[in-house]
């Protein structure tokens, strides 16, 4: 796969998501009362285990992408509102599912909801969450938004399953890789955008655009988060580092490592990752190898190269802050890494 470098990116600061998040401040705020609205149930735990979550932080970056990508299409209603929280009920729901399916005793920094309440409790919460965005994408009304919704979370659990088949598998290609990330973090990023589009009533060709362009941004995103797992910088963000590692995880730094190697660097990585036989000092020698053989570095690369994907996929659209906030979401959340 061809490497897309900036050559000529220069900045006077480090890009955040600030301008994103002033830009839809106000909407997000609607979107946060629904969402504690739609929350709540009779079933006292419920509620009280689902607002442990939201607690736990969470930028809201794919409901803030709805919000953005429908102002900047022209649209003046307030059905992003609903779709936002429709957004982040899925996102929320797979985090649940994912604590549980990882065996994760952190979320955030924070513990996770299945290490205080138990795996069956948080499970049935993220079903009861996955419901919930059901109830607002048959309230929107639309069979075009259910279609793309009920699409990207079918999607994202086949990206689920397929991870789990390829976890501790060290054949594993950056094919497959890929195929995973698209499907159970970049697909949802896809929808958030397009829907954005879709209820400002754009042309296809607007439509084709939000979706290239948050399903490049997804794939960005989870490309710096697997690098992560394996930095120094992963401390500074409030989270563990080598999650994947003793997971048992097939990230792309693994990938290339394993495929750069040598015989005793390759038997290294079967017999902590396929065996799981794990010791002292273990976590440190992959990320020597990993450093050894540039594969951090390379993942970052592969991560500028879909960023400047997405980044093109806007070039359809006027010029405006909202369009320059989420132009500055991509970088953003590739240079999290530095």
């Amino acid at each position: 796969m061809g490497v897309v470098v900036d050559l000529d990116r220069k900045r006077d600061k480090k890009p955040s998501i600030d301008a994103l998040v002033a830009l839809t401040e106000e909407d997000i705020q609607k979107v946060n009362r629904l969402i504690m609205e739609r929350m709540q149930s009779d079933v006292a735990l419920i509620p009280q285990l689902a607002a442990h979550l939201i607690a736990a932080g969470g930028k809201r970056l794919r409901p803030m992408i709805t919000l953005a990508a429908a102002r900047m299409c022209g649209y003046e209603g307030d059905r992003h509102h609903g779709l936002a929280a429709c957004i982040e009920f899925i996102h929320t729901a797979t985090l649940l599912h994912d604590d549980v399916v990882d065996e994760s005793e952190l979320r955030r920094g924070k513990e996770s909801a299945n290490s205080i309440w138990g795996n069956k409790a948080s499970v049935l919460v993220g079903d009861f969450l996955f419901s919930r965005s059901f109830e607002l994408m048959t309230a929107d009304g639309s069979l075009q938004v259910l279609a793309i919704l009920s699409r990207a979370s079918s999607v994202l659990a086949e990206g689920e399953v397929l991870q789990l088949i390829t976890a501790n598998d060290t054949e594993t290609g950056e094919a497959t890789y890929l195929d995973v990330i698209s499907s159970k973090t970049a697909q949802l990023f896809a929808a958030a955008a397009r829907i954005g589009a879709v209820v400002a009533d754009r042309p296809a060709a607007e439509e084709e655009a939000l979706e290239t362009f948050g399903m490049n941004l997804g794939i960005a995103f989870q490309l710096i988060d697997d690098m992560l797992d394996y930095s120094a910088k992963q401390a500074t963000l409030g989270k563990t580092v080598g999650d994947d590692f003793f997971d048992g995880k097939i990230t792309l730094p693994v990938i290339l490592a394993f495929r750069r190697g040598n015989d005793e660097e390759r038997a290294f990585w079967r017999r902590t990752l396929e065996d799981m036989d794990q010791n002292d000092g273990d976590l440190e020698y992959a990320r020597a190898l990993m450093e050894k053989h540039g594969a951090l570095r390379d993942t970052v690369e592969r991560a500028r190269h879909y960023g400047s994907i997405a980044r093109d996929a806007l070039g359809i659209f006027k010029d405006g802050p909202d369009k320059a906030a989420l132009i500055e979401a991509v970088d953003f959340c590739i240079e999290r890494a530095f």
